[in-house]
């Protein structure tokens, strides 16, 4: 590859980005889109925009049309044109969903007929070179589900590791930089990658904490599916394996972060693509790390594995085993720094905790998805009201108090006098009020009733981690009930105050009160 055509295409990849990002953000401010969205686990507090994926698809396409010019031959071909065409409508997906949310299914059907497509148009694993052999394995039918598995997974994974500001825009550059050599040693697209580098630069000059913009799903799901693109082409369509993995060693942390949520939230009875709070990111800052503190040493350690991969695919695979010995070893050091160890080793005990808990989740998780539907059935903001205390008691919390449209509600059990700010969690939820709610305490029959809570297991709903979980289900229940009651009444202004006086237990002045709301 040439000299001048990569330093064009890095530069332009950097400067079309660092010029469309301000753009995107003071459009999203002018067309009110600033806003965002909610989500119980982002710890910002201020409306930043979840656009930054429409600067790097327009600095994708200004880096295709100089790679066009400069190699015509390559880049003209039927299997780049497929990949640009799939790369934007991925991107178009995520970026839908940014607008309006689509929903989790409907987007990972949208993600399967794109990377479907691209099966079909040629651009799959036919077959796999055996490592340390010369022998290729033909895949047939088996093809279509490995390249399928292999655009789709790449295209979540960087979605899921978007949890702190710059971190998947970073470990993205360091992944283009890994491709751009990948793909100049195997005649890949080493121009785009060089590109979209450039345009990762740029963009991290405003989502480097304090972050002025996010990726969102679409800027997401575009760099996840692109590194998928890119390591296919560059293995020959999967014969060399090793342009495969390379990528994989990158991704080792968050490979590894992921699937242990994923597995965690299965042993609990919880959809395993919900967002939590039990990131490596969110310990690291729990334990008082900044969040360029936390960034950096991510860079730090995702650059150890960039090394790796360098060597693995410089050694044509022969260094792999070593490598895996090397990284085990990093991760290791990195579980016990961060005194993340008990969470990733302790098998036996976390396992245990998880099965305990499962009953009350999934009880729990039904009275949610209950309360859910009932935002759509609601009459009046008394009865959606009505509706969240039902759910509270079920789910067995003793207090729980929802300031909402400059007034406040609150419900109590009768029999419970809690204490203890350990049993307390509170959740600003922007225009849905700030909800807070209480476990039992210790005063008189508050035992049984810490026990009491849904299916009657063993587990007490005191217990930190059990609390936790269900307080969250629960605010999260709210948030869905309350935006599907201001659906039906178009917009969300519906939970301003208009006039009317309620007192703390739920009831407008003069009106007799429900006997499901308790006492204040």
């Amino acid at each position: 590859m040439q000299v001048l055509p990569s330093v064009v295409c890095l530069a332009v990849g950097f400067f079309v980005s660092l010029a469309a990002v301000p753009l995107v953000i003071h459009l999203a401010g002018r067309l009110g889109l600033a806003k965002g969205r909610h989500d119980l686990h982002h710890t910002h507090t201020v409306p930043i925009p979840r656009f930054g994926g429409l600067a790097l698809a327009l600095a994708f396409v200004f880096v295709e049309l100089i790679a066009v010019f400069a190699y015509p031959d390559t880049h003209l071909t039927k299997e780049h044109l497929v990949f640009v065409v799939a790369c934007l409508a991925m991107f178009l997906l995520g970026f839908r969903d940014d607008l309006k949310p689509l929903g989790a299914k409907w987007k990972l059907v949208g993600q399967v007929i794109i990377a479907s497509g691209v099966y079909g148009l040629g651009l799959g694993v036919v077959a796999i070179k055996i490592p340390f052999t010369s022998q290729i394995v033909e895949l047939y039918s088996l093809g279509y589900l490995f390249t399928v598995l292999w655009l789709v997974g790449m295209t979540n994974l960087i979605n899921l590791i978007d949890g702190v500001d710059g971190v998947a825009g970073g470990i993205c550059l360091m992944l283009m930089v890994l491709l751009a050599f990948v793909g100049g040693q195997a005649g890949g697209h080493s121009l785009v990658a060089l590109g979209m580098a450039g345009a990762l630069l740029g963009f991290l000059r405003f989502n480097f904490p304090p972050a002025k913009i996010y990726l969102g799903d679409g800027g997401a799901y575009f760099l996840g599916f692109q590194v998928g693109m890119m390591s296919l082409l560059s293995s020959n369509k999967g014969t060399v394996i090793v342009a495969l993995v390379a990528p994989l060693f990158v991704l080792a942390l968050p490979i590894l972060d992921t699937a242990l949520a994923i597995t965690r939230r299965g042993l609990r009875g919880l959809p395993i693509f919900r967002a939590d709070n039990r990131h490596l990111h969110h310990h690291m800052l729990g334990s008082g790390m900044s969040r360029r503190k936390v960034v950096l040493t991510f860079y730090g350690v995702t650059v150890l594995f960039l090394v790796m991969a360098f060597v693995a695919f410089v050694s044509r695979g022969q260094s792999v085993p070593a490598l895996l010995g090397v990284g085990a070893a990093v991760l290791l050091v990195c579980a016990g720094k961060f005194d993340f160890s008990r969470e990733w080793f302790a098998v036996g005990r976390v396992v245990g905790n998880s099965l305990a808990m499962r009953k009350e989740i999934q009880y729990a998780l039904s009275h949610a998805r209950w309360l859910e539907l009932e935002g759509k059935r609601a009459t009046s903001v008394d009865t959606l009201w009505a509706g969240l205390v039902f759910a509270a008691e079920k789910i067995g919390f003793s207090r729980v108090t929802l300031t909402l449209g400059g007034t406040e509600r609150e419900w109590a059990r009768g029999e419970t006098n809690e204490r203890g700010p350990e049993h307390l969690r509170e959740f600003p939820l922007g225009m849905y009020g700030t909800l807070r709610v209480h476990a039992p305490g210790h005063g008189p029959g508050e035992e049984g009733l810490a026990r009491r809570n849904g299916g009657g297991g063993s587990v007490s709903i005191r217990d930190a981690r059990l609390f936790e979980i269900l307080s969250e289900l629960f605010a999260e229940a709210w948030v869905k009930a309350a935006k599907k009651y201001a659906a039906q009444r178009r917009g969300s202004d519906v939970f301003k105050p208009v006039g009317e006086p309620v007192e703390a237990g739920g009831r407008k002045a003069g009106l007799p009160r429900p006997e499901i709301l308790g006492r204040t």
